[in-house]
């Protein structure tokens, strides 16, 4: 499927994310298109002056999108952003492994997207040229006929106003459920970095107290090979021997210069991890707030739909409302149709009977 396009298709930018599809379902969790990093790339086709976006997992395509000027990538989080593709009826998500990445993709595609919009520009001006030059005389189309209608059908448009009254509250719930829905997706975007974060935090501070109680170990044998060395030191001063003494005192010397070089490095290692594990503390506490957010996103979510399912029901009611009154309505226009024809038998009567 893809050798063909290849061939005339060239990539221009190149980057690796973790790739997500929203779920086509509920249309709220992420849904990851791949198992690790994969590279996503932006691809020209110079014959038909068209840009896409390309990822391929394996031998199977996890990205096939036409960008078009109508596309924005939007980013929901530090190293996390989102566009929607609406020929695929979806949304891509991309975790980048750094902020640079995500700024250079960004910008990669605000630059294509614009790209794309000259194009079509170009392409609709050449169409708007050919058809032009085709065109020989204007034609006028005529509107359709407006009918207009009194008396008691006049309940019938009231109840129209009160169904379109009713479908735009509809629809103004629905676009606040849609932007709870994006709120939460962002949410469950940052807190999946968070996620992330957290499980190599915690892989490397298991490391890190591992590895300080072995250097706890090693300093308390430290320390004590240099008080030994340093009571040598000092009996050697207090002999004030020469000789071989002298070169032995210059060789503890030096052993314990570089022993207490060695603690000082140690001490160092140790207030870098004890730092680590306050930022591993902020960032548990990043994660908690994050999940709160998530769970107020959830409520209120529930709420809308709530709200939407007894817009519904009052959409149904009003329906029915407008069906009966439509019967009723029909019903008084036939009795109206049989009083006319009565009167006009009576009025054909009377003539008959004045004429003789």
């Amino acid at each position: 499927m893809f050798p063909h396009h290849r061939e005339r298709e060239q990539p221009i930018f190149c980057s690796r994310a973790h790739v997500f599809q929203i779920d086509p379902t509920t249309k709220r969790n992420w849904i990851p298109a791949s198992k690790h990093a994969v590279t996503v790339s932006f691809f020209y086709d110079a014959n038909r002056n068209v840009y896409r976006i390309i990822s391929v997992g394996g031998t199977k395509a996890i990205i096939n999108c036409t960008v078009t000027p109508s596309m924005t990538f939007t980013k929901t989080s530090q190293k996390f952003g989102q566009w929607a593709d609406s020929r695929a009826n979806t949304v891509y998500g991309l975790g980048f492994a750094t902020e640079q990445q995500l700024h250079q993709f960004s910008e990669k595609f605000k630059e294509v997207k614009d790209a794309a919009r000259l194009a079509r520009e170009k392409s609709q001006d050449k169409e708007l040229a050919n058809t032009a030059l085709s065109i020989a005389a204007p034609q006028f189309s005529q509107s359709p006929p407006v009918m207009c209608v009194n008396g008691p059908e006049d309940k019938l448009f009231r109840s129209q106003s009160a169904d379109i009254t009713l479908s735009s509250e509809k629809e103004r719930i629905k676009k606040m459920l849609s932007e709870g829905s994006i709120c939460e997706m962002n949410l469950e975007a940052e807190f999946f970095s968070l996620q992330d974060s957290n499980t190599k935090l915690v892989a490397a501070l298991h490391e890190a107290n591992a590895n300080v109680e072995q250097w706890k170990k090693q300093l308390t044998a430290y320390q004590e090979e240099t008080d030994r060395l340093r009571e040598q030191v000092a009996e050697l001063e207090a002999h004030g021997g020469h000789g071989p003494s002298e070169r032995l005192k210059d060789e503890l010397t030096q052993s314990l210069e570089e022993l207490e070089a060695l603690l000082k490095a140690k001490d160092e290692e140790i207030h870098i991890l004890q730092s680590k594990k306050v930022e591993y503390h902020e960032m548990e506490h990043d994660r908690d707030e994050a999940i709160h957010r998530l769970r107020e996103t959830e409520m209120r979510n529930a709420e809308l739909e709530r709200r939407i399912q007894n817009t519904e029901q009052n959409l149904n009611n009003s329906l029915e409302d407008r069906d009966r009154m439509d019967s009723e309505v029909q019903r008084a226009i036939e009795i109206l149709d049989i009083k006319i024809f009565d009167l006009n038998d009576l009025r054909q009567s009377l003539v008959k009977l004045i004429d003789k």
